[in-house]
């Protein structure tokens, strides 16, 4: 079992990155917003999964360690495979997991690509009562957005943890969203990105 990975990063597409190992280099799956972020050069730290089939050995990695526990949960509801537990924590941070289930709140859930009513109600009912060693995660932790506007927090807090000020964050969102960005969150990202970073866009201060 391959249980955490650290080498430079080779490549960094859409949904996954190749990282450096050993004079290989490994394709490893990950969130939409960690991939958005992954930039050839720089170094990568991630707890991983490998999921074995009869066919394929796919390497699934996350940068907290909760993102992984996370999946291992997802992954042991029925009807949600490992594809498809990943694109959940595209869309909904372990917190917001956390928060919903708490809650009894599907809606969170059916922002996943690949997740319907039934299967959101399925994650609801399946993690029931699985989370208590969880419950230090806070929504606090997640920017203060609209419950319903999940990809935007999921962008704003990416952003956050590249350095940028909350509301800088927001505004860059809502502008990209304004100049026609993509819905999905990698596309969103890197636009807001884009505006972040041009010379009159609210860079950094």
């Amino acid at each position: 079992m391959i249980a955490s990975l650290r080498g430079e990063v080779l490549e960094a597409r859409s949904g996954y990155v190749v990282v450096a190992q050993g004079g290989l280099g490994l394709r490893v799956e990950v969130t939409a917003g960690y991939a958005a972020q992954a930039r050839p050069g720089s170094q990568a730290f991630l707890h991983t999964s490998l999921v074995v089939r009869e066919d394929s050995l796919t390497l699934f990695g996350f940068a907290e360690a909760e993102e992984l526990e996370m999946f291992g949960l997802l992954t042991g509801v029925t009807g949600v495979g490992p594809r498809s537990a990943l694109g959940v924590l595209s869309a909904v941070d372990p917190a917001r997991i956390v928060a919903a289930v708490t809650a009894e709140d599907d809606k969170p859930f059916r922002a996943a690509s690949g997740i319907g009513p039934k299967t959101a109600k399925q994650i609801v009912l399946s993690l029931t009562g699985k989370l208590g060693h969880l419950t230090h995660l806070s929504e606090a932790e997640a920017p203060a957005l609209p419950a319903a506007d999940l990809v935007g927090a999921d962008v704003v807090t990416a952003l956050a943890g590249l350095g940028y000020p909350e509301q800088q964050a927001v505004d860059a969102v809502q502008a990209a969203r304004d100049a026609g960005a993509a819905a999905e969150q990698g596309p969103l990202l890197r636009a807001a990105l884009a505006l972040l970073q041009a010379p009159r866009g609210g860079g950094r201060p």
